[in-house]
């Protein structure tokens, strides 16, 4: 349990003295002390004055070292984006900063895709990969770089770099969205998503390329979610047309089959031997 070192660990963070601290909790400045020093053992109304006072559920205070989490995580968890209180799992990523201490865009190049496999969650792994910023996205948040390959979400060709937002909390996943999903047996793929974690804890994915069926996952085989950003790409992709437009390509398609199906039809009568 972790509850002593946290509440002196954020205390100290936020430049707070035992007494203010204590004052604000409506405690004797000893009692907090204790607390903080493991000589006695917080009640559950102590517990109850913690959480409201820092805003970071019960079970985050007592179950995770705050004191290792990166200063990403930390940022969330004071702006209130605590996954217990919503019922969900704190996951620990992986992570760079640069110089000034601002998070870093990984780069998982098609090669190495298949290393992230068994390095996503392993520091030294995450270091090696080649990074860089974008100045127009959030500093308060956590993006990563994919580089997608095949035709299953054509018109966003093979070979193009995707960007994503990392969820903490999955159960803000947004039905008809795109993600980029990591999972130990399919490794990374991109794909639209329906989102049925509350009904059956299940995603059903959606390619863009109809040629491609959807198909399910269970929670459990996830690692990773990061919400779809933006895409770099050296090909422009296919027009898609407007709706009236693709009618009259369709029509004059079926206007040059019949044009050519009458065309072979006066041939083979040409061809025919008089009676």
């Amino acid at each position: 349990m972790f509850f002593s070192q946290n509440i002196k660990f954020l205390r100290k963070r936020k430049g707070f003295t035992q007494d203010m601290v204590a004052q604000s909790l409506e405690m004797k400045r000893s009692t907090l002390n204790n607390y903080e020093n493991e000589v006695s053992q917080p009640t559950v109304h102590a517990l109850q004055s913690f959480s409201k006072y820092y805003k970071i559920a019960i079970d985050t205070l007592l179950n995770i070292e705050l004191s290792i989490l990166s200063e990403l995580q930390l940022k969330q968890l004071e702006n209130g984006e605590d996954v217990f209180i919503r019922g969900g799992k704190l996951r620990v990523l992986a992570t760079t900063v640069n110089n000034d201490n601002n998070e870093n865009i990984e780069l998982v190049n098609e090669k190495a895709k298949a290393g992230y496999a068994t390095g996503f969650a392993d520091p030294e792994f995450i270091s090696q990969l080649p990074t860089f910023q974008l100045p127009f996205l959030s500093k308060q948040k956590k993006y990563r770089t994919f580089q997608i390959s095949g035709d299953s979400m054509l018109p966003i060709p093979s070979g193009a770099w995707v960007t994503g937002e990392y969820l903490q909390d999955w159960s803000n996943l947004i039905t008809g969205q795109a993600y980029i999903i990591f999972t130990i047996d399919d490794g990374i793929v991109f794909k639209v998503v329906e989102n049925l974690l509350e009904k059956d804890g299940r995603l059903r994915l959606f390619s863009l390329n109809p040629l491609y069926d959807p198909y399910e996952i269970h929670v459990s085989s996830i690692k990773e979610i990061w919400k779809f950003v933006h895409f770099i790409s050296k090909e422009i992709p296919d027009p898609i047309l407007p709706q009236d437009q693709l009618l009259k390509t369709v029509a004059s398609l079926k206007k040059d089959i019949s044009s050519l199906k009458l065309e072979v039809f006066q041939k083979k009568e040409g061809e025919a031997p008089s009676s």
